[in-house]
């Protein structure tokens, strides 16, 4: 049996049309693996589009309508990249306000590629460390983070990686810090 360290902690991977579908797919499947209750929570009901670089890739079922989720249910939050999908989530004021509810609670969270554009507008990034795909390194500067190019990075319950190449060490992390449950 897996190591189940994520037992009875539930997980929102908060997603819309256009995430990169590894950058989704992987880290459910670490979650799961881990014990987690996984939930893909989006503001587009029944099914969003995934992408796979710049090709369309699969479609994934939409577990909770934002509209509908409350993020003090969950215990973390996983923010995936692809570029359409967080430029997209950074326009609905729901999805801030679910991120920022993790932000405040000081729950975990974890982002990775383009995922660190919506922790912006959340108002998660100012004075952490933090890498994202390197396009955002200005965007996050300019909000005050201090970003560095490194596979994944950690700062006090925030995860954040860089690409797809670098899920293996996120994955690995977010695990962790959402075992170790609120920083």
């Amino acid at each position: 049996m897996p190591d189940q360290i994520l037992a009875g902690r539930k997980v929102a991977v908060l997603a819309t049309d256009g995430f990169e579908q590894s950058e989704l797919e992987k880290p459910v499947e670490a979650l799961k693996a881990a014990g987690a209750q996984v939930e893909v929570v989006s503001p587009t009901a029944g099914e969003i589009q995934g992408w796979s670089h710049h090709e369309k890739g699969d479609t994934v079922a939409v577990d909770r309508d934002l509209a509908a989720a409350n993020p003090a249910d969950y215990d973390s939050i996983v923010l995936p990249g692809g570029v359409m999908n967080p430029d997209a989530l950074r326009l609905e004021p729901k999805a801030i306000d679910f991120i920022k509810h993790f932000v405040m609670t000081k729950k975990p969270i974890a982002a990775i590629c383009h995922g660190p554009w919506t922790l912006i507008n959340a108002g998660a990034v100012e004075g952490k460390e933090m890498t994202s795909w390197p396009s955002l390194e200005a965007d996050l500067k300019n909000a005050g983070a201090n970003w560095v190019d490194r596979e994944v990075v950690v700062d006090d319950g925030l995860v954040t990686s860089r690409k797809p190449d670098d899920l293996p060490a996120f994955c690995a992390k977010m695990v962790e810090e959402f075992a170790e449950g609120r920083h």
